[in-house]
């Protein structure tokens, strides 16, 4: 194993390439997550982890010897949006736990190592989610690095992954590699249509407010959604008989204040929370649709009002 100004013994490697045996350890039964012990090895042991999902979480328990984790997903279909592209970009998103004590995260790409997420331990601010891209083939490794503690009870280092091959997971995270002129720019008539039948949900609805979150950087749209045409959670919950309501999230820099009108809301999940795609007005959706129907170029049904 390389050393990289220090004894990189403790490091926990995840790289997307082929799949190696495995040794001791705990996964789910669809292979998507896996939870282990650091007492159960021994000092100076590589335990090798392979897992086979596009999202799923990672539980070390009393971080100590190393780990090497291979990521062999299944990726899902690709998202359409603004500032979206065809190029193979995989994007890997990580979102460490607030209690992820133990151990400090680094990304490895051509030897060179930058700090993902440090040791939480005494932290109180918010965990931030870290992502960051490879094209097909480029070799990328993440490094956690246990810390030392005489004390190792209470060490628990967590964290949930996702691995996305759209423009999404960048626009909603922590990726500059999208400009804000790219995400922030309306979806054409042909990105409308194609996100209607790729999102991980499709809603048409109404903005109550917008507020924003400085802590993601986002602004926080609430939406009364009129009908909720594909859900991939229970993102929108009804609270009458008439409407449902939940949040879609967006960048801050867009700059999206409440208006009236109806709007066809689509986009993708990341961790558990809705993050904006394409959102034109709905009269303009229905008018785009309806002509790509008459003429058989719409990629997808929708029953439309």
């Amino acid at each position: 194993m390389p050393a990289y100004g220090g004894a990189w013994i403790y490091a926990f490697w995840i790289i997307f390439c082929i799949c190696l045996d495995v040794v001791v350890s705990y996964y789910s039964e669809d292979q998507c997550s896996w939870r282990g012990s650091g007492l159960s090895q021994q000092q100076g042991s590589v335990e090798q982890i392979s897992l086979h999902c596009s999202e799923g979480t990672l539980d070390w328990l009393y971080p100590k010897g190393a780990l090497r984790l291979t990521l062999s997903p299944r990726l899902p279909y690709v998202a359409v949006g603004p500032g979206g592209s065809s190029s193979g970009l995989i994007t890997a998103c990580v979102k460490p736990s607030e209690q992820f004590h133990g151990a400090q995260l680094y990304l490895e790409r051509d030897g060179v190592l930058e700090l993902l997420v440090g040791d939480r331990l005494g932290t109180s601010a918010p965990p931030r989610v870290k992502c960051f891209s490879r094209l097909p083939g480029e070799k990328v490794a993440l490094f956690l690095q246990a810390t030392p503690h005489q004390d190792i009870s209470r060490r628990i280092a967590s964290f949930r992954y996702e691995l996305r091959g759209d423009w999404s997971a960048q626009l909603s995270m922590d990726s500059n590699s999208v400009s804000s002129e790219d995400a922030c720019r309306p979806c054409n008539n042909t990105e409308v249509l194609m996100a209607v039948c790729t999102s991980d949900f499709v809603v048409r609805g109404n903005i109550r407010s917008v507020e924003d979150d400085e802590t993601l950087r986002a602004a926080v749209i609430k939406v009364s959604a009129t009908r909720v045409f594909r859900q991939k959670y229970a993102l929108f919950t009804a609270n009458s008989r008439l409407t449902s309501r939940g949040e879609i999230r967006t960048l801050l820099q867009c700059g999206v204040k409440p208006g009236p009108g109806s709007f066809l809301f689509t986009g993708r999940v990341h961790f558990g929370e809705a993050w904006l795609g394409c959102a034109p007005r709905y009269k303009d959706f229905q008018e785009a649709y309806l002509k790509a129907k008459a003429a058989q170029e719409i990629p997808c049904e929708l029953p439309i009002d």
